[in-house]
């Protein structure tokens, strides 16, 4: 009796390594099997850092890149398009490029400009204009928080009415759809805005008192990039569903969260471990989400 296989639509990430696994290619693969699509990874920085911070960045050759991505595009079921940390210009001009060439696949674009941690820049200053007129054209959702939109509108973001107009700035630079997230914003809850359609959606969750997290935006993304992977149709109904099943997803991993650092000393009177950082200043420990929930349907959507 020949055996059973499944067949199963792939969704591709082209961005960072993060040696620590808290971020970057190895949370996008850990998100990807959570929304029950297969994960393959394209390289376009390599960096090192762990949760103590970023210490330092090296893009690979844009061509590199491009023979990755489309050996994998070229041979299996790709579904999906996730990018994150892009690095050089070269980079950002060339995946702008694929992008172009195969329209018919969703993007979900996280552009990834710093690290929680650490000086070191994961896309590089002179890079900016060529993402805003090779890459944001081609998102089918584009998901910066606060800082990140003010660098790409230009633009002072505090609070959700601020998002709320830069998701639209950013739309009318080409964007299909744009979810700006509230992490960063002023308020007691976290709302983050999604602008699609004629509509503005706003998902809103408690903030987790003393939470340092690394990687929540890569998680984001690549959960809602694995939905639209495994999704019939990719309109303007489709997107919001994604958006809103992986809100509820990287909820449910916040609430399991590892703190994966090595214990400082025994004598520590926090909760969790304390560091200093290189300019002597006592920082929390980080937390990853180690653990993303199976997902399927057991999760419902988050209603906006």
């Amino acid at each position: 009796m020949p055996a059973r296989v499944n067949s199963r639509p792939c969704a591709l990430a082209i961005g960072g390594l993060d040696p620590g696994g808290g971020a970057g290619i190895a949370a996008d693969l850990r998100a990807f099997t959570a929304a029950g699509v297969f994960g393959c990874a394209a390289l376009a920085v390599i960096t090192v850092q762990s949760t103590g911070g970023l210490r330092s960045v090296r893009s690979l050759e844009a061509r590199e890149v491009l023979a990755q991505a489309r050996e994998v595009i070229r041979h299996q079921r790709v579904r999906a398009f996730k990018l994150g940390a892009l690095g050089s210009i070269a980079n950002v001009r060339a995946v702008g490029r694929l992008l172009a060439s195969h329209l018919d696949i969703p993007a979900v674009v996280d552009p990834v400009m710093f690290a929680t941690r650490g000086r070191a820049r994961l896309l590089d200053r002179t890079a900016v204009d060529a993402f805003l007129r090779g890459v944001l054209p081609h998102a089918t959702l584009l998901t910066p928080n606060a800082p990140e939109a003010e660098v790409l509108t230009g633009s002072r973001i505090r609070t959700v009415d601020d998002a709320v107009r830069a998701a639209g700035q950013l739309r009318a630079m080409g964007a299909r759809a744009v979810l700006v997230k509230g992490g960063h914003l002023e308020g007691r809850d976290a709302i983050d805005v999604l602008s699609v359609g004629a509509t503005v959606h706003r998902f809103r969750a408690r903030r987790i008192d003393g939470l340092v997290l690394h990687g929540g935006g890569c998680v984001l993304a690549s959960l809602i990039a694995g939905r639209l992977a495994g999704a019939s149709s990719h309109g303007e109904r489709a997107l919001v569903e994604a958006v809103g099943w992986a809100k509820q997803a990287h909820r449910a991993a916040l609430a399991r969260g590892w703190n994966v650092d090595r214990p400082q000393t025994k004598s520590s009177v926090e909760p969790a471990p304390s560091r200093k950082t290189s300019g002597g200043t006592l920082v929390k420990s980080m937390t990853v989400l180690g653990i993303i929930p199976p997902a399927p349907e057991s999760i419902t959507k988050a209603r906006p």
